[in-house]
């Protein structure tokens, strides 16, 4: 059986787990080094954002085997004409475990994150790829952002 299951903050565990694999894959944070505040800044933002319902996090499962995990993000932005209501979806932390590539797995939990903003009312929904899953979230119908920066490390 193939399910997405919602974490609750109960499941932070759980839940810290999934992100530094992320973060660990991502940013190529070697298995050895010292992650201590990472993981406390990590757990701080789950406690404030699970419970308050701007996060909500999701794992995805495969023949009983968590597979995939994802989240998004509620923020509010001033309305303007291409988003009247103001409210926004970031999808973030989107990853499936290697065993479990190809077989949809990213598509579910894209398209459950996408209908969790959509039942709110939210159609600006937006996230961050890398080279190997702009295909999956243009086929989804995500387009770039064009006029966008981003603040160089200084």
């Amino acid at each position: 059986m193939n399910d997405i299951q919602v974490l609750q903050i109960h499941d932070v565990e759980v839940l810290m787990q999934w992100r530094m694999e992320v973060l660990r894959c991502v940013f190529s944070i070697p298995t050895d080094a010292d992650t201590t505040s990472l993981e406390q800044a990590n757990r701080h933002y789950y406690e404030r954002h699970l419970p308050d319902g701007s996060h909500i996090a999701c794992i995805a499962s495969v023949n009983g085997e968590m597979a995939g995990s994802g989240g998004v993000c509620f923020q509010e932005e001033m309305p303007s004409s291409d988003n009247p209501c103001g409210r926004c979806a970031y999808l973030m932390n989107i990853y499936v475990r290697p065993d479990y590539r190809g077989r949809g797995v990213a598509r579910r939990i894209v398209r459950w994150l996408v209908g969790q903003a959509l039942a709110q009312g939210i159609s600006k929904i937006y996230l961050e790829t890398s080279d190997v899953a702009r295909k999956l979230y243009a086929d989804l119908g995500f387009g770039y952002m064009k006029d966008m920066m981003k603040l160089k490390t200084i």
